[in-house]
């Protein structure tokens, strides 16, 4: 017999359940995208969310641009559909609409989750006041006033890796993403907040500094696209269960804003003192941030709060770490791929005279612009994104779609509460912009024309994104790439450890980072062989 108590709790579930799907179609006989061109649903209750999960980097979603056109819906769990555009007109729009499109509650969850509350999460009115005190702090005055710590923690890697090669006679296996992540988590920490994590220090992870075990176990969190995340989507009330992530990441975000507000505390003391100049401190990120919070320009009701503040620390450590330590890592993969264009870099960078280059310096090397841009066209690190509409509204399209009765269209219909899916990589490798060998690692292609209409706010590519929530940090990312590259191509030569076909991509909720075919276990993970160049 089934005891009452359960009877309670699964009466009112199942009704639930019912209601969703009852409501899911509805929802699909109702929807303007039921006209829409796209890919028959794989299964009754998963729709095609299970071969996106499973062919996420397949190309699945290419091959269904180049079947169905760059405008399509594909269909959820209990019926529901989600728009999926790489429609560059379509992007602009909702991009730059950003009263209409924002990001879903799942999106917004899984963020908060490792950052909290700060600039990646917020919307509207919060995001426009803490993005407009934000701002100065990452203008180019103040990166180029940053750019000898990413010089100084560049240098730290390549000597740590030249003590091992020597060690083992000039050549060595090294895990490119495990010390990439360590040398950019020391450089935000000290551009960030003038704290020293001293990650460069560990072999291991024995690092015991709180600051980064409360950020690794927050990056222990991020679990990608999954078909349980999906169900959350679809009941909110599961949400609110008690989960050991949850527990997880409230004990780490507590652990991280201890040390968030004395970090704090110390900036404002300086401040006040007028030393903050002192010892390399107030031309941190977050020194800058209290000044400019503080400026008589910020009127009091639009300054931010000490907690508002505080919840930039974890998004300066996940934003100004895990995309850039990314993208440096798929740089060396890219790199080892090419030996020519390892070899053409190393011979630009050499030719620079001095170890200590300047911002401006390493500005004006096109060879490195090139490849900095081509990583990041082909290697985005963060993949996708998706908005949900607050309102009803009509998207214009590049390319127009013929609906299921016959009619071609050249808009679309959007009712409020609408999904969208915008794939990044897809975008940034279309053939249709990029030419046929748009899969292909070419620097050379930056060396001709590359004017197109990807509403990005760098180099015409979508991998900061676009609009009023582009991303802020992207001219910090592109100096600090372009400061280890140059340090470290010029001491190594690079050799992949693996063969290529058992590099894959995975998917950590944030970034897509390599990881090992053959040991997916052991999680993310790049393995080079390094060796000294010979004179350098």
């Amino acid at each position: 017999m089934v005891h009452p108590l359960y009877t309670s709790f699964l009466a009112p579930l199942a009704g639930y359940a019912l209601y969703r799907i009852v409501k899911g179609l509805y929802v699909e006989f109702t929807s303007p995208l039921r006209t829409l061109p796209g890919p028959p649903s794989a299964h009754w209750l998963y729709g095609n969310t299970r071969e996106l999960v499973e062919d996420q980097f397949s190309g699945l979603l290419e091959r269904w641009a180049e079947q169905y056109g760059p405008t399509i819906r594909i269909h959820e769990v209990l019926g529901t559909c989600r728009l999926v555009t790489t429609d560059l007109k379509a992007i602009h729009h909702i991009l730059n609409n950003t009263h209409i499109y924002q990001k879903s509650t799942t999106t917004r969850e899984t963020l908060s989750l490792i950052v909290g509350p700060g600039l990646l999460v917020v919307e509207n009115e919060e995001h426009r006041r803490q993005r407009k005190i934000m701002n100065p702090a990452f203008g180019i005055p103040q990166i180029r006033a940053l750019h000898d710590i990413f010089i100084q923690k560049s240098v730290e890697l390549r000597d740590i890796w030249m003590k091992q090669a020597t060690r083992h006679g000039d050549i060595v296996q090294v895990d490119a993403l495990s010390w990439l992540s360590k040398a950019s988590l020391d450089i935000i920490g000290l551009a960030g907040f003038n704290y020293d994590i001293h990650a460069l220090e560990f072999d291991d992870n024995s690092n015991s500094d709180p600051l980064i075990n409360a950020f690794n176990r927050l990056c222990s969190l991020q679990a990608g696209i999954s078909v349980a995340r999906f169900i959350r989507h679809q009941f909110p009330i599961l949400r609110y269960l008690p989960t050991h992530n949850n527990r997880v990441a409230k004990a780490a975000q507590a652990q991280m804003m201890a040390v968030g507000r004395e970090i704090l505390v110390e900036s404002k003391r300086a401040i006040l003192e007028g030393t903050e100049y002192d010892s390399g401190r107030g031309r941190d990120l977050l020194s800058l941030l209290v000044r400019a919070n503080t400026s008589k320009d910020i009127a009091i009701t639009q300054q931010l709060s000490d907690e508002d503040t505080l919840a930039q620390v974890p998004t300066f450590l996940v934003a100004g770490h895990e995309t850039t330590s990314t993208a440096l890592t798929w740089a060396l993969f890219a790199l080892t791929q090419n030996v020519a264009v390892q070899t053409r870099l190393r011979e630009e960078l050499l030719a620079i005279s001095t170890d200590q280059p300047s911002l401006d310096i390493l500005d004006d090397l096109p060879y490195l612009d090139n490849v900095v841009r081509e990583t990041l066209r082909l290697y985005a690190p963060v993949s996708d994104f998706n908005r949900i509409a607050l309102q009803d509204d009509i998207i214009p399209l590049d390319t127009s779609f013929t609906d299921s009765k016959g009619v071609v269209r050249d808009s679309l219909m959007i009712q409020k509460g609408q999904l969208i899916f915008v794939p990044i990589i897809s975008v940034n490798k279309n053939p249709k912009i990029w030419g046929a060998n748009a899969s292909e690692f070419r620097p050379e292609r930056w060396e001709h024309n590359t004017d197109n209409n990807i509403p990005g706010i760098y180099s015409h590519l979508l991998t900061f994104i676009g609009g009023p929530r582009n991303c802020i940090g992207f001219r910090f990312a592109i100096a600090e790439i372009k400061a280890v590259l140059f340090v470290l191509i010029r001491a190594f030569e690079f050799q992949l450890a693996v063969s290529p076909d058992q590099v894959g991509q995975q998917d950590t909720g944030i970034v897509v980072r390599p990881l090992l075919r053959s040991s997916p276990e052991a999680g993310s993970q790049l393995p080079v062989l390094l060796k000294p160049v010979v004179g350098a």
